[in-house]
């Protein structure tokens, strides 16, 4: 038994691994890592995966980054760990004046989570209690688009959209409303993506004036609807977005999760349209892919509206054992100081540019539909009549033939139902994109090559798919 299997057995009797049918195992080897340096990740037997897909979207400079391990090691040998509540720290305080300095102006406060969805449900409790303190207790609805992902905690799985992390929880979640998303790839033909997604707003702009009274805030994921299968739209519906909001009276949450920290091309999406959200919500990178933390930044405006006197009870009573935790900090402020050192947003104009050219040649492809970009994400869509966009029956799970023929070649592509799609540490270069172009271009083919074996069935639902 070689060592790869011997940490499979090991692992597969007392692990139970995230958004995985663990029978799948029985067919599909898990792959234990031993380690990884810069793009690669390397088992127990030698053999190296490409990380495509940045170990789910969170490590931006690479494995074992030694500017970010040195900082981690420093930091290790003043202070690991205190409590947050009436103690504070220098990391903590360092981190939080360089998020204010770096976002756009007026968020000039920051709340601690320890992960994506709690940093969702820290904004939107943050936003309900807003309005309980300032009067307006029949605000306490929330406004998402459809086939949108903000986390799998109650709440944030209430603004969510993706039937196969919803659906069987429906009786658990909090009553939403859902706005058609203004996702690009349902424009009709000869449509560009700023007209639709202008078209697209009409429908929100509606559900804000009927309900507005009722409604707390609006949650979208800006640009990218990531585990939706990384939906693309323009920014022009963030600025609309941020307009109607602003005379509606209700607050703008932007979950940049996922696509914060240089993703879309600009430090943070909001960028591109130019505005300010009231929350803004950022994880994953944000510690380049090291440690769990996530930070929730507000407007000062929101923060007065729950300073008072302890016995009025406006505070917000909410914390995570493990909030701003040092050596968390210390990770993001090293990843923060490799954003400013390296340039990094300009020198990934030329990898978003590489990752388009490499992957132009599947435009022609007999079952992809759509090859789209924003700054450094790119996704594949394959389907089963190009003309139609017709989708493959999820069941066929023709992305998982992809995965397993990327894994022979040495990638690490894991897509979303039969989105196949790149989202690499910035430390790739030109010559690893090709590879994954290469890689990918064979999955596909491999994917693609049998025809439809079942008939779609009359509820199906695409987003009912491999989750990546």
């Amino acid at each position: 038994m070689g060592l790869n299997n011997q940490w499979m057995q090991r692992d597969l009797a007392v692990l139970w691994h995230p958004c995985t049918q663990m029978k799948d195992h029985e067919q599909l080897p898990l792959i234990p890592i031993r380690r990884g340096e810069g793009v690669w990740l390397e088992d127990f037997e030698g053999k190296r995966y490409l990380d495509a897909v940045s170990s789910w979207w969170v490590n931006v400079f690479g494995h074992a980054n030694p500017r970010i391990n040195q900082r981690i090691k420093d930091q290790v040998d003043q202070l690991e760990h205190v409590i947050l509540a009436g103690f504070s720290h220098q990391p903590a305080i360092e981190l939080s004046e360089r998020l204010v300095a770096m976002t756009p102006a007026g968020l000039d406060r920051v709340f601690y989570a320890d992960n994506g969805s709690s940093c969702i449900e820290v904004a939107l409790k943050m936003s309900f209690h807003y309005w309980q303190n300032t009067g307006k207790p029949a605000k306490k609805r929330f406004v998402t688009l459809t086939n949108s992902y903000h986390g799998e905690t109650i709440a944030a799985m209430s603004v969510g959209d993706v039937p196969l992390f919803t659906e069987t929880y429906k009786a658990l979640l909090l009553d939403t409303i859902k706005v058609p998303s203004p996702d690009c790839y349902h424009r009709p033909e000869g449509m560009g993506w700023e007209e639709h997604s202008r078209n697209m707003f009409a429908a929100m702009e509606q559900t804000l004036a009927e309900h507005h009274e009722t409604i707390s805030a609006v949650i979208v994921e800006p640009l990218i609807q990531g585990a939706g299968g990384m939906r693309m739209y323009h920014p022009v519906y963030l600025k609309l977005l941020r307009e109607a909001c602003d005379r509606y009276d209700v607050h703008l949450i932007h979950d940049e999760i996922a696509v914060g920290f240089g993703r879309t091309g600009t430090m943070f999406a909001c960028e591109q349209a130019g505005i300010r959200p009231d929350f803004l919500c950022l994880s994953k990178a944000l510690t380049g892919g090291y440690l769990p933390l996530a930070a929730c930044l507000t407007t000062n405006k929101v923060y007065q509206a729950f300073y008072d006197d302890y016995p009025t009870l406006r505070a917000f009573l909410h914390s995570h054992s493990y909030t701003g935790n040092p050596l968390a900090c210390a990770a993001a402020l090293a990843t923060l100081d490799i954003f400013e050192q390296d340039n990094v947003i300009q020198a990934n104009q030329a990898l978003a540019a590489r990752m388009a050219s490499a992957t132009a040649h599947l435009a022609d492809h007999a079952h992809v539909a759509e090859i789209r970009q924003t700054g450094m994400a790119l996704a594949i869509e394959m389907v089963q009549d190009k003309a139609s966009k017709a989708a493959y029956p999820w069941q066929e799970r023709r992305g998982l033939k992809v995965f397993e023929h990327a894994l022979s070649r040495g990638a690490l592509l894991r897509p979303l139902g039969s989105v196949v799609y790149f989202l690499p540490p910035y430390v790739i270069t030109p010559e690893q994109i090709d590879f994954l172009a290469e890689v990918a271009s064979e999955g596909i083919d491999i994917a693609t090559r049998d025809s439809v074996s079942m008939a779609v069935p009359k509820d199906f639902h695409p987003g009912f798919r491999d989750p990546g």
